[in-house]
C-alpha cells in the first residue's frame, strides 16, 4: 500500500470524513455519505490521477466512478464482491477490510440502490448515468 494510501486511511480514521483522497500534500477530503463526493468531483471536472484514497464504505458504482476519476489505488474499509471484481479489472490497485457480497440499503431492507442500478453494466459512462438517474429518483422519493 502507497504512502498516500496510508495517509487517507489514517485521516479517514481521526476525522469525520466519509471519503479522503491524497496525492502528496494535497488533500481532498469529505463528509457526505454515498457516492454525492465523487459525483461531485466528477461533475467539476476534477481528475484524480494519481490520487490515492480511503473510503468507509465502495459498492461497484463507487469503483466506476473512481475509475472516470482516475484514481491510482483505494483502500476500502467495507467492499462488496462486485465492487473488488470490477475493481481487478482496471489499472487501480486495491486494498480492503471486509468483502461482503453486496452493500446492503441504509434501511437494510436490501441491496444498496446505487449497487442495484449498476450491477449488470460495465461501461462507466453508462454506470454514471444510472448512478445519477438513482440519485435523482431517491431525491425525488423523499
Amino acid at each position: 500500500m502507497r504512502e498516500d494510501t496510508e495517509k487517507a486511511k489514517k485521516l479517514l480514521i481521526e476525522g469525520d470524513y466519509t471519503f479522503v483522497a491524497v496525492k502528496g500534500e494535497e488533500v481532498i477530503a469529505k463528509s457526505e455519505r454515498g457516492v454525492k463526493p465523487l459525483i461531485d468531483l466528477l461533475d467539476s471536472g476534477k481528475c484524480l490521477d494519481g490520487f490515492c484514497v480511503a473510503d468507509k464504505v465502495v459498492g461497484k458504482g463507487a469503483g466506476m466512478l473512481y475509475k472516470l476519476l482516475s484514481v491510482s489505488e483505494v483502500y476500502a474499509f467495507l467492499i462488496s464482491e462486485h465492487a473488488q471484481k470490477y475493481l481487478a479489472s482496471t489499472q487501480i490497485s486495491l486494498y480492503y477490510g471486509e468483502k461482503v457480497p453486496a452493500i446492503i440499503n441504509r434501511t437494510k431492507t436490501g441491496f444498496c440502490p446505487i449497487e442495484s442500478a449498476v450491477l449488470d453494466i460495465f461501461d462507466e459512462k453508462e454506470g454514471v448515468i444510472a448512478i445519477k438517474n438513482t440519485l435523482l429518483a431517491l431525491k425525488t422519493n423523499k
